[in-house]
């Protein structure tokens, strides 16, 4: 593993948060806690802590001693000074004398010492930092130590390897318990470099950042040098269909098997995060693969994402995805059934007050095809995916050995209905719009960028589409790094296509969509050639059919419903004089969003259209609405405000209206008129 540790990058660290009044101590700390979090054989989303033994300022400006230790919700990768709170060194180091200390009482007393009382909670194993007396400890789920130490003689193998350099450490839940027994073994064992946990992960630590660190390094490297002496086991590849099926077309099935109606009229339904590489497909797509997936994950650290083991399905053909679909969900159903039975066995042995959480995969093999995460965002299926790639990576490493062998059940089950594990998740009301993909066309553009932003505000995952790659790119990257940008041209029938593909792809399928691209095209229509006329119907009607016969298409395979949101305009309703290529096809959209609904209301898929005048946009810009003024006589502020309630409608307000129809789960075939009001457009 190369060490990674730059003393000018160090030193810049130093300098730019002393300018915060930061000292170096806590600098260093940063520094060093994010070159571990960067490393994906080290730490991956929000595992392992860090700290240091510092000095403070208390509210008297008495000097403390204290420990600045990762707050519970930071990434170490990206952690900044108050991402390690400061806690009062001496009453947690006084908690050692004590026999027993529940989880509860551990975290209120961490908290009531803290310096701040409005920073984070302070990690989980807080305690097991403030017994061992180094200034600098680092903790890390490193995948050699795992490999290592996830064996039926893990302990005899990390003894092997490290000698008297690292103390070998039994499996302990963490808490006070692990605290206590670290600070116990070390005692026994004062030359260590470190502890090895047995199947959970590795500490190290120093009297500097980078002697913590280097002895991090320098374990991991020793472990992953001695599991390359043993070569790796080959994979004997598995029979595959001869036509199979991409993910694309798969994941919308495997979507809907994965969702559950909650009651109120709608969908939980799930994000997927699709990954596949060699080593992936090496793993997924060997003949044993339901002999080979892991029983229990890595480290425990992992169950609250990724639960104990995989969903695997069979191999998709494209020429019977509807068979797929069954399959899956009778698998799916078989794996709930598992999980019910490991809770129900596991919650008996405790005290059995635990309430199951849902009992659906969050990891899926797809042979012929990779990995898929499952969450309730993208983001959380991103993480998922990630964990699944460490796992597979650290269960061939452990494979090359020996033999793979986890946490057993019991041990896994405390960890995953751990309430303190759990908080790691903060968990809230979801937003309305939370586990579905919302696509938007014309999304670069004032009023797609307005509503995407609204959908994701409540929660939806968006993806943007538009002519221009900077343009929609730069739009989606506002709006969060989960969103997608991509170009593609609505009167291009190819484009749609790949561009769904690739929507289907990402998030594993589609929920609403707002076909809003639109440009406007004017002429008398008794002078008006023909050629302009087929070029705005190409766009402002014909466009919208192709998004809508594709969003459908995935709609339906995915069987929980879903909205088709089409931009008409006032001019379908309120035509004005040499604006009628733009209104006819605009006309025609509006009936085609009745269409929609009187059609496919049996699957559950609603069509609605939002009718808006006078919004300031790519089809209205500043030069037209000073055009637009001066005929009229009046200012620009009056003629945009030009309507009953006397005020400006902007993109903003359009957004809401497509929210708004979004969530209304039993309108169809509606349009909403957002102008401010003007009589002459109101539908009769």
């Amino acid at each position: 593993m190369r060490n990674a540790w730059c003393e000018e990058e160090a030193k810049a660290c130093v300098v730019h948060y002393g300018k915060q009044g930061i000292d170096e101590a806590l600098a260093l700390r940063v520094y060093s806690t994010r070159l571990l979090g960067r490393n994906p054989a080290l730490v991956l989303h929000g595992g392992g802590n860090t700290s240091v033994k510092s000095t403070a300022t208390d509210i008297f400006g008495e000097p403390v001693d204290v420990l600045c230790v990762k707050g519970s919700g930071w990434d170490m990768a990206q952690i900044e000074p108050q991402g390690l709170p400061a806690v009062r060194l001496a009453p947690l180091q006084a908690l050692e004398q004590l026999d027993a200390l529940d989880d509860e009482s551990m975290v209120s007393y961490q908290r009531a010492n803290l310096l701040d009382q409005s920073s984070p909670n302070p990690s989980v194993e807080t305690l097991l930092h403030a017994f061992l007396p180094h200034t600098y400890i680092d903790h890390a789920h490193a995948s050699a130590i795992l490999a290592l130490s996830d064996q039926p003689d893990g302990e005899a193998i990390c003894a092997d390897v490290f000698g008297e350099d690292m103390a070998i450490i039994p499996y302990v839940m963490p808490g006070f318990g692990l605290a206590k027994l670290a600070a116990t073994t070390w005692r026994k064992t004062p030359g260590v470099k470190g502890l090895i946990l047995h199947k959970h992960g590795i500490f190290t630590f120093g009297e500097t950042a980078r002697q913590a660190y280097d002895n991090m390094i320098d374990m991991v490297s020793r472990a992953e040098k001695h599991i390359e002496r043993t070569p790796a086991k080959s994979l004997t590849k598995a029979a595959l269909p001869k036509n199979p099926a991409t993910f694309a077309q798969v994941a919308p099935r495997l979507r809907g098997a994965l969702s559950r109606q909650n009651g109120k009229g709608d969908w939980q339904r799930w994000v997927l995060s699709f990954r596949t590489n060699e080593a992936v497909r090496a793993w997924v797509d060997q003949d044993n693969l339901e002999k080979q997936a892991w029983r229990g994950v890595v480290t425990p650290d992992h169950i609250i994402r990724i639960k104990k083991q995989p969903l695997i399905l069979p191999p998709a053909r494209a020429d019977d995805l509807a068979g797929y679909g069954k399959a899956a969900e009778k698998r799916i159903k078989e794996w709930e059934a598992a999980y019910r039975q490991y809770f129900e066995t596991n919650d008996k042995m405790l005290d059995g007050t635990r309430q199951m959480l849902d009992p659906l995969p969050r990891a899926i093999l797809l042979p012929g095809l990779g990995i898929v995460g499952v969450g309730a965002s993208k983001k959380a299926a991103d993480i998922a995916a990630d964990l699944i790639e460490n796992n597979l990576a650290t269960v061939r490493m452990a494979e090359r050995l020996g033999r793979f062998e986890p946490l057993p059940d019991a041990d896994l089950f405390a960890m995953e209905y751990w309430s303190l594990e759990q908080a790691k998740l903060g968990r809230g009301k979801a937003l309305p719009l939370a586990r579905q993909v919302a696509v938007i066309t014309g999304g670069a553009g004032a009023i797609g960028l307005a509503t995407a932003q609204a959908m994701a505000r409540n929660g939806a995952e968006v993806a943007l589409l538009d002519l221009d790659e900077e343009s929609v790119t730069a739009a989606a990257s506002s709006i969060s790094p989960q969103a997608l940008g991509l170009v593609c041209d609505v009167t291009d029938k190819a484009s749609i296509e790949a561009a769904f593909a690739r929507i289907v792809r990402h998030f594993g399928g589609v929920d609403i969509v707002v076909s809003n691209a639109g440009a406007a095209f004017t002429g008398a229509i008794d002078t008006l050639d023909e050629a302009t006329l087929r070029r705005s119907f190409e766009l402002n009607f014909f466009a919208h059919q192709r998004i809508a016969q594709e969003a459908s298409a995935v709609m339906v395979a995915q069987g929980t419903g879903g909205v088709l949101l089409f931009n008409a305009s006032k001019q379908a309703i309120n035509p004005g004089a040499d604006f009628g290529a733009y209104g006819l096809p605009k006309a025609a959209t509006l009936f085609l969003s009745r269409q929609y609904a009187l059609e496919l209301g049996r699957h559950g898929i609603r069509a609605n259209a939002v009718n808006a005048d006078r919004i300031r946009s790519g089809l209205l810009d500043e030069t037209m609405v000073s055009e637009r003024a001066k005929a009229r006589g009046l200012s620009e502020t009056d003629y945009m405000s030009g309507n009953l309630l006397g005020v400006e409608v902007t993109a903003d307000d359009v957004a809401q209206a497509f929210v708004h129809q979004a969530m209304a789960l039993k309108t169809t075939a509606s349009v909403t008129t957002v102008d401010g009001g003007n009589m002459a457009a109101i539908l009769r």
